[in-house]
């Protein structure tokens, strides 16, 4: 989970703190030359009371402790930024499930998508949408209460195989009064990279920048099927060419 400071925040409170201290410094220059100016022409039998003065350079280190904590704290609040940045840069190469509308397809792996409606719906449809917004795919969807998944195989109505790129789920679905309902939308990718956009984590989905704090799960990716397939297409051409092989000993230690 990431801090609610953001990096400008930081920043400019960075800024703050150095300004404030270089303006004390420059008023506790002047205070000490006022207050050496008037040491040396006071009146000798009526010298000045000294409580204020001493009071006046009690606030000033007062001031000065107060400013040199807050430069400790900024100091505080960089490492721990740099510490969640840190711990984003796990979340690349991972397949992540996060709150949001907007997937991005590979051109091959179908989406896995899930949506949730608030309670029973009488009419419910699920829209696919490509970056221009116009509809590519639609089917109807599930009307009980709750969380359903949904499956996208990248073609279009027509069977039309789809193109990579961004695309958008959408969800109209509503009650037996005809009112729509508010409906929420879980998609899924996988993470290529970490960046950041006025002090707030993002992670890297395709085009798409996905806020850290919508995302709901991470898991490393499942191993290809079509890898093991070809394992054990290589494992039955071998066993079929030691077979071939015996035989052929066989047949020529029978001659």
């Amino acid at each position: 989970m990431t801090s609610n400071v953001t990096i400008d925040s930081a920043i400019y409170q960075q800024q703050q703190t150095n300004a404030t201290l270089g303006k004390l410094a420059d008023d506790f220059s002047q205070f000490l030359t006022l207050l050496t100016t008037q040491l040396q022409n006071q009146d000798p039998l009526d010298p000045m009371d000294t409580h204020q003065f001493t009071s006046q350079l009690v606030q000033f280190s007062q001031v000065e402790q107060q400013i040199n904590s807050n430069k400790k704290l900024d100091s505080l609040v960089q490492m721990q930024l740099a510490n969640s940045f840190g711990m984003s840069l796990g979340y690349v190469g991972l397949d992540i499930n996060y709150v949001s509308g907007e997937f991005n397809y590979d051109g091959a792996t179908p989406v896995e998508m899930k949506y949730a409606l608030p309670e029973s719906a009488e009419e419910s449809r699920i829209f696919i949408l490509d970056e221009k917004g116009q509809i590519v795919y639609s089917e109807e969807a599930e009307k009980g209460a709750g969380a359903h998944d949904f499956v996208w195989d990248g073609r279009s109505d027509g069977g039309k195989p789809m193109e990579p790129g961004t695309y958008s789920i959408r969800l109209d679905a509503s009650n037996v009064e005809g009112d729509m309902m508010d409906t929420t939308t879980v998609v899924s990718g996988r993470v290529s990279g970490v960046e950041t956009q006025n002090g707030t984590l993002f992670l890297i989905v395709g085009e798409r920048a996905v806020p850290l704090s919508n995302v709901l799960k991470a898991a490393e990716p499942a191993a290809p099927l079509v890898e093991e397939e070809d394992e054990t297409a290589a494992d039955t051409t071998e066993t079929s060419d030691t077979t071939t092989e015996t035989d052929e000993t066989t047949e020529e230690e029978t001659v």
